[in-house]
């Protein structure tokens, strides 16, 4: 399970596997960065290119991408729908289901509740992943988060012999 918080400065990214004991292990997380004096259209291709190159490493069953949060200013909104746009398209291009899922959605799923803070979320994913430290930076806690809602949104369907994205 692949899954990002997007942005066109930085993209947290976190891919987590469900282990041998049923648990969810964190493969590998990190910050997709890019250069803030750049045009955005080449901003986009790093990661575009990028997610792209996470996909083939990685093979995920999904990308689990977090929605748009509808309070931001609408220049915020618009430019992180690019964004979010590219990823979708890598995640099309390599066969990979795309599930978008509400930042409310994220908080509730590892904290319990809709209205956590980064530093709760952040918490929380070191608690679910048995992590020594929350991974850092907190846009890469955010991308596990992201992935670890996923994986515990599919696991019931699976259990129950249904379809994981």
């Amino acid at each position: 399970m692949l899954g990002i918080d997007p942005g066109t400065a930085a993209c947290g990214f976190g891919i987590v596997a469900a282990g041998a004991d049923a648990r969810a292990v964190l493969v590998e997380c990190g910050v997709i960065r890019t250069t803030p004096t750049d045009p955005l259209p080449r901003r986009l291709l790093v990661i575009l290119e990028a997610v792209q190159e996470l996909l083939e490493r990685h093979h995920p069953d999904a990308v689990a991408i977090e929605n748009v949060f509808l309070g931001q200013n609408t220049r915020t909104a618009l430019v992180l729908g690019h964004a979010r746009g590219v990823i979708m398209v890598a995640a099309e291009g390599a066969a990979v289901p795309v599930a978008e899922i509400t930042p409310a959605e994220v908080k509730r799923a590892v904290t319990g509740s809709g209205r956590a803070t980064k530093d709760q979320v952040a918490a929380m994913v070191t608690r679910l992943l048995n992590l020594k430290s929350a991974p850092k930076p907190s846009d890469a806690a955010d991308g596990v988060a992201i992935a670890l809602t996923h994986l515990m949104r599919a696991a019931p369907r699976a259990r129950l012999g249904g379809s994981a994205s």
